[in-house]
């Protein structure tokens, strides 16, 4: 099994090593994406994990037993078709291509290329391009 995720540590637990504690108990495999961990504040951290279902699954209740919020990548960014202008502002900005434009030049978000850097919220004029915290 193999997803992207958006893990979101408490200020008490940033400083602990859970991420460590997937690979060592659970024999999971990840891919940081992007990491925000400041002390005394609410981390963020994008992940792409795999391993085996069950010990996937396993991984999973124990990061939700010791408080962190998970929740998949794709509910994180949304682009909001109505409010887009297709200016392309987001499409310059954007580190992978998740922002592109297609033949016509019309915005296209494609969600699987996302790591949730949110740039494309912060720069979009328009406000089209929002966090949802699922």
């Amino acid at each position: 099994m193999k997803a992207r995720l958006v893990l979101r540590f408490p200020p008490l637990l940033v400083d602990q090593p859970v991420v460590y504690k997937l690979i060592k108990d659970y024999n999971l495999v990840f891919n940081i994406l992007r990491a925000d961990i400041t002390p005394d504040s609410e981390g963020l951290m994008v992940l792409e994990i795999e391993g085996e279902e069950r010990n996937f699954q396993k991984g999973l209740r124990y990061l939700e037993e010791k408080g962190v919020k998970v929740q998949p990548l794709s509910q994180d960014i949304v682009m909001r078709e109505e409010l887009c202008t297709h200016c392309g502002a987001c499409v310059v900005h954007c580190p992978t291509g998740a922002l592109h434009f297609d033949e016509e030049r019309r915005v296209i978000f494609s969600p699987e290329k996302c790591v949730a850097c949110e740039v494309c919220v912060d720069i979009c004029p328009f406000r089209a391009m929002e966090i949802t915290l699922g």
